[in-house]
């Protein structure tokens, strides 16, 4: 059985998006730099980066809802415990959400695309980025556009 385009895509983008390093400075600038994007796109987004339960940046633009705090909570959750993009595991689930099937407590966990790895390289995944306030393949979107942007001009490798 063939990987779907989208999948594949998936799969790409995080073997693309890899840091050489990742601290508290590079959170703020990375956490500004989607924040400014969001802001001249016109986007009332929530942002937040987190290494697992310690949040590094957050930022609540006009327009978020309070419900994008739920949904940040629970997209980041599913991407540190499977350590993978939440649009790649919505892509993955496609036949079975283990949010609904009783694996996953629903309250706890999501599938809902925004979320992504901080993949740092030769160390692995050591947090999660999240975007909440679009579609789910828009937030998405807004994340890898963001961690793409920032490893070009930012912090090349």
């Amino acid at each position: 059985m063939s990987e779907s385009t989208r999948m594949v895509e998936l799969k790409q983008q995080e073997e693309e998006l890899v840091f050489a390093s990742f601290d508290n400075h590079d959170a703020w600038r990375l956490g500004s730099l989607i924040a400014n994007h969001a802001i001249s796109s016109g986007h009332g987004l929530a942002i937040d980066i987190r290494r697992h339960n310690v949040v590094l940046f957050r930022c609540v633009l006009p327009g978020a809802t309070s419900d994008q705090e739920d949904w940040i909570r629970r997209k980041s959750a599913s991407v540190l415990r499977f350590e993978h993009s939440t649009a790649l595991l919505s892509e993955r689930f496609t036949d079975y959400d283990p949010t609904q099937g009783g694996w996953l407590a629903p309250e706890e966990y999501t599938l809902a695309g925004g979320s992504f790895p901080i993949r740092v390289r030769s160390a692995g995944v050591i947090g999660a980025i999240t975007v909440s306030g679009l579609s789910s393949d828009e937030d998405h979107q807004q994340v890898v556009d963001g961690i793409r942007n920032y490893l070009k001009t930012v912090a090349p490798s």
